[in-house]
């Protein structure tokens, strides 16, 4: 059964198959027709030492990457924008486009626990579900914030049938745990090493015709 549209942000600098395998997994394990990765177009979080790559490449290389997975797609909202993007924005423009297909967004645990810094947080309950990614036999971090641990035990359910209608439920889903980083990435294509195996042929092609992530 098609459940919804899955929702999965970030800054994807670069897009990797960490990313995209994940997504691909928890839209298969959800039954998602679609998922929907939205890079993340001035990312106010990223430290000021380490300024990302240029937004509308960051773009193009997630639309290069998502092709070897026809249940993905790119969102290219955020991208196109030049000012701080907020997740409450993004996903009350969705809310309009998509009536009332759920939207579900998917979070990492780590960034799951830092719901209550965001924007508006709690009006996320409004518009979508909320799906928290983890490996096998992960737990959350602990202590959660109050707030959030007092969300966390209203609206956890371990029904997936819940998520086929509504907003507001809290979703756990295991994911294969994919050994790829960003960071380490950069680092070998700053020293021209091979990318083989850890982002698509095409956005590894992207990166050194570019010559990205060189000092």
């Amino acid at each position: 059964m098609t459940r919804g549209v899955g929702i999965l942000g970030g800054t994807f600098d670069p897009i990797h198959y960490g990313h995209l395998r994940m997504a691909d997994e928890v839209g298969a394990a959800l039954g998602l027709a679609q998922v929907r990765l939205i890079p993340a177009g001035n990312p106010y979080h990223r430290p000021a030492d380490t300024p990302p790559a240029p937004r509308l490449q960051r773009l193009a290389m997630a639309r290069l990457g998502v092709v070897e997975f026809p249940r993905l797609t790119v969102d290219p909202r955020e991208a196109l924008r030049t000012t701080p993007n907020y997740t409450i924005d993004t996903l009350t423009g969705l809310r309009e486009e998509l009536g009332s297909t759920p939207i579900l967004l998917l979070l990492g645990a780590d960034t799951f626990a830092t719901l209550p810094t965001w924007k508006r947080w709690r009006e996320l309950f409004g518009l979508a579900h909320i799906v928290v990614v983890a490996r096998p036999g992960y737990e959350l971090p602990e202590p959660l914030p109050s707030a959030l641990a007092g969300a966390l035990a209203a609206r956890r359910t371990d029904d997936p049938d819940l998520l086929s209608r509504g907003a507001g439920r809290i979703y756990r889903q295991a994911v294969t745990p994919q050994p790829i980083g960003a960071t380490r990435i950069r680092e070998m294509a700053r020293a021209g090493q091979r990318l083989d195996g850890m982002v698509p042929p095409s956005v590894a092609e992207y990166i050194q015709f570019h010559s990205l992530y060189r000092s």
